[in-house]
């Protein structure tokens, strides 16, 4: 048996060492070992003994040696493995004279405290992170928690003081708080902000799970407490089979891909591995930005950046003969209701026209899937914005009877945060001091946040068959007056005292309130909570549409605004437009631009 484990010996050595390259536990540095290393230490080591045992036996067969050498040899060569290399991170973090010597420096330091609500998974990362990193220069003095059974405990050495609601009796001096609750519901987020306001103090939160696309919290993703944790709605569940399915390996086109959503799509999509992310929109600086952004992401996707508009027939061509797209996320749009009263043949040109380009050329070079971004502004619109996406909206569900694409449309309100909306331009108004200006006190919208609507736009592309007109759960539609006092409040202000409030009036093309579908519209359910569908019994012509369509854009061509609301008016008679009242304006701006 001696000569037998003499064999066993080289024979396993040498396997092992195979096995050990393979989980690249060379290449590891030991100071920083973790759970995953360790993990991968008990899988190279069983895939090490199997190995050996396998290859011994198909050279010498059954020797006669005792067995339990195997067992033996497995566990000690995990438990060394995983010691010494636990010895090392266990030095380096509490030992090492040159980290005493750095905290001693710190401590000298004014060193930021950090007080945590929430005791759960999201504080223990941060603590970890703040512990081993020198660069961060704060401190975790406490956590709050209102679970119990947690008081009294700690984490990393980091005591649990007590349920939140005695934050402001903590007599541990503190500097800020970080609120370490990503699954906070609207009431809890109110009440925790309300407490965190009576200490006086700064206080910031990690984002919810749906806007951690890697899903890793860090400091580094702590942000200020915004409207979307105010309003907070319940977290999108995906059925990420389904999306994977659809891009995964696949070519995509982002439209708009450097706006609101269209960047939000893309950030998306990286994490379902497409094989190429093409990158088009029509603005130099958007482009950029969402450029530098997926250059700056190590993940291996390949992209590229494509500066043109939607308008251009002939680039749209070039673009997808040259790349050759399996899907399309249609996100290039004129959104601002306002503007486009003002210049609607942009929006025709662009809403409509643009839209149609890309059909054609989705047509023409064998796209699979196409999926248009739409507005519950096309419901019984009365503006440019909404006229336009519902006759987009109608395109896509004519081309769909006879066509191999997959069009599909997805129809919501606003979101929070999005390029020159409500939100945004009442944090500018606040930081200028007020006045916030409100059209009206009674006016109403839906909201959702900006990961939560292209996520469940990633959904509805994988339920579409051909045709859908998908519409996204909006919850409860929210008072204007209401998110305007609310962020004066998050800004550390009371409204009509420290900011004014000013009432405006409706500008030209605002509702009251948004609706969701149209009165020939039914709904029907999903398979998924956050998604209803539009089931409409009203069939399009195709070549009774492209006429239509030649009638608005020839009136667009004009550069006259009613003639533009006529000609859509015409072929959407649910549409109710704002005609213009000054037609001198009209014929002044008409002529400026022809004669331009």
């Amino acid at each position: 048996s001696i000569a037998a484990l003499r064999d066993f010996a080289p024979i396993a050595l040498s396997v092992k060492l195979f096995t050990f390259l393979i989980y690249g536990m060379y290449r590891g540095m030991w100071r920083y070992t973790s759970i995953s290393d360790l993990i991968n230490i008990v899988k190279a080591s069983s895939l090490g003994t199997m190995g050996a045992l396998t290859l011994f036996v198909l050279i010498y067969g059954i020797a006669d040696f005792p067995k339990s050498v195997i067992l033996i040899d497995y566990f000690l060569t995990s438990i060394l493995l995983s010691a010494s290399r636990a010895s090392v991170r266990i030095y380096f973090s509490n030992f090492n004279q040159s980290n005493k010597k750095s905290a001693i420096n710190q401590f000298n330091r004014a060193r930021k405290k950090l007080l945590m609500i929430g005791g759960g998974g999201s504080s223990e990362k941060i603590i970890r992170e703040i512990r081993d990193s020198r660069g961060l220069n704060s401190i975790v003095v406490g956590i709050l928690d209102d679970d119990g059974s947690k008081v009294g405990a700690t984490i990393h050495g980091v005591p649990i003081l007590g349920p939140i609601e005695e934050l402001s009796e903590i007599k541990i001096p503190f500097d800020e708080v970080i609120i370490c609750i990503p699954t906070a519901t609207n009431v809890e987020m109110r009440r925790i902000v309300a407490i965190c306001k009576s200490t006086g103090k700064s206080y910031r939160t990690v984002p919810t799970f749906s806007e951690l696309i890697d899903g890793k919290v860090s400091m580094k993703s702590v942000r200020e407490v915004s409207m979307v944790d105010l309003l907070g709605r319940k977290e999108v569940e995906l059925n990420r089979t389904s999306i994977s399915q659809y891009i995964y390996g696949k070519k995509v086109l982002v439209t708009g891909a450097g706006g609101s959503i269209g960047s939000e799509l893309v950030r998306n999509c990286l994490t379902f591995d497409p094989s190429l992310l093409i990158l088009l929109d029509q603005s130099e600086h958007n482009l950029f930005n969402i450029d530098r952004e997926c250059s700056q992401n190590k993940h291996p996707v390949s992209f590229k950046p494509i500066l043109g508009d939607i308008r251009d027939k002939a680039l749209l061509h070039r673009v997808f003969s040259s790349f050759k797209p399996d899907v399309v996320f249609h996100a290039a749009a004129y959104k601002h209701v306002p503007m486009q009263e003002e210049h609607p043949w942009e929006a025709v040109f662009t809403n409509i026209q643009g839209t149609l380009n890309l059909m054609d050329a989705s047509e023409d070079y064998g796209v699979n899937r196409f999926v248009l971004v739409s507005t519950d502004k096309a419901v019984n619109p009365t503006n440019i914005m909404g006229a336009t996406k519902r006759v987009a909206e109608k395109l896509i569900q004519s081309k769909s009877i006879d066509s191999k694409v997959k069009y599909m449309a997805v129809r919501f309100g606003n979101v929070i945060g999005s390029s020159g909306s409500v939100i945004p331009t009442f944090q500018e108004q606040i930081r200028n001091g007020g006045p916030v200006t409100i059209t009206n006190p009674k006016m109403q919208r839906y909201f959702m946040s900006i990961s939560e609507a292209a996520q469940l736009i990633l959904q509805a592309g994988a339920m579409g068959s051909g045709g859908e007109v998908y519409v996204l759960d909006m919850g409860k539609p929210v008072n204007i007056k209401d998110i305007a006092y609310e962020l004066i409040r998050l800004s550390g202000l009371e409204p009509e005292k420290d900011i004014s409030i000013e009432y405006i009036g409706s500008r030209p093309g605002e509702k009251l309130y948004e609706e969701l579908q149209t009165n020939d519209e039914n709904i029907l359910d999903t398979n998924h909570e956050k998604i209803l569908m539009m089931k409409n019994e009203n069939g399009y012509n195709w070549d009774h549409l492209l006429i239509k369509v030649d009638e608005i854009t020839s009136s667009a061509k004009l550069y006259d605004i009613n003639k533009v609301m006529d000609s859509l008016k015409t072929f959407i008679p649910e549409y109710e437009p704002d005609y213009a009242k000054d037609e001198d304006w009209v014929k002044k701006t008409a002529n400026k631009i022809i004669n331009n």
